[in-house]
């Protein structure tokens, strides 16, 4: 059974990960993609920083690999172009060859699972020494907004509890440089990105998606199970709309981000 996710796949969720691209998500690994290589995305989601993949990449092969049926489904309808596939799939117990792909990447996956070393030791078998893995993932424990709301501090506490009962570690950013060493990977750099999130435009999309997400989706099951009750779930969803609102609003998500090879 794959590890179990904080998130879920509501609607609210998946809004945000369509949003993701190249640009904002993995420009870290841009550099050192070449066209007619083969990439590996494990935990692609929706599929639109695999579909920059294979954009960025042609003619190359781009294989994206979730746990999910339903969005590897929806993955599929909604992205097509030469070489690129959706497959569902263990990112524990990949199917492919030793060093079969050239650069494996996971963005936001590690800290949503139970053995991160032990996953990061499959991306490397499968990259082989003379392949790339790349990872990104946010630290939770470092992200700062302003006005400071009241039930967004709830928030940030509600969610380490959370994320931290159904599985993995929130705080994953901070920790990818460790796990990778624990997991063998050679000539490992590591580096750190920010999202942003401060314009009318970015505050209504980023508020009311965790407005929505707080009170609907699988987070709000896993934070009812931590002890939460639906009081507390709505006037955080409620602080949320009004940081939104709030013309001086502002939110920083800082991101780790690892290149490395597999063993030798």
């Amino acid at each position: 059974m794959p590890d179990a996710y904080t998130h879920g796949h509501h609607e609210s969720v998946l809004r945000a990960h369509r949003w993701r691209t190249i640009e904002n998500s993995a420009a870290y690994l841009l550099p050192h993609l070449k066209p007619a290589s083969s990439l590996l995305d494990v935990g692609s989601g929706p599929g639109t920083i695999t579909a920059d993949f294979a954009a960025c990449i042609a003619p190359g092969r781009v294989v994206g690999v979730d746990a999910s049926t339903d969005v590897v489904a929806q993955a599929t309808a909604d992205h097509t172009a030469p070489g690129l596939s959706f497959v569902v799939g263990d990112a524990y117990a990949l199917d492919a060859e030793d060093g079969e792909f050239d650069v494996v990447h996971a963005h936001q996956v590690l800290q949503h699972m139970a053995r991160p070393v032990d996953a990061l030791r499959e991306f490397g078998r499968v990259a082989g020494p003379d392949g790339l893995v790349a990872a990104r993932d946010v630290d939770y424990e470092g992200v700062l907004w302003f006005p400071r709301v009241q039930a967004l501090d709830e928030w940030h506490t509600l969610y380490l509890a959370t994320h931290r009962a159904v599985s993995g570690e929130p705080a994953a950013g901070r920790r990818l440089k460790s796990w990778a060493r624990e997991a063998g990977l050679t000539g490992i750099r590591s580096s750190a990105s920010l999202w942003l999130f401060e314009s009318d435009v970015d505050r209504a999309w980023w508020g009311g998606a965790w407005a929505d997400r707080v009170v609907h989706s699988a987070f709000a099951d896993g934070a009812r199970a931590v002890g939460a009750d639906d009081a507390l779930l709505q006037r955080i969803s409620d602080g949320w709309r009004a940081w939104a609102d709030a013309p001086d609003g502002w939110l920083l998500m800082p991101h780790g981000e690892i290149l490395a090879h597999g063993p030798q």
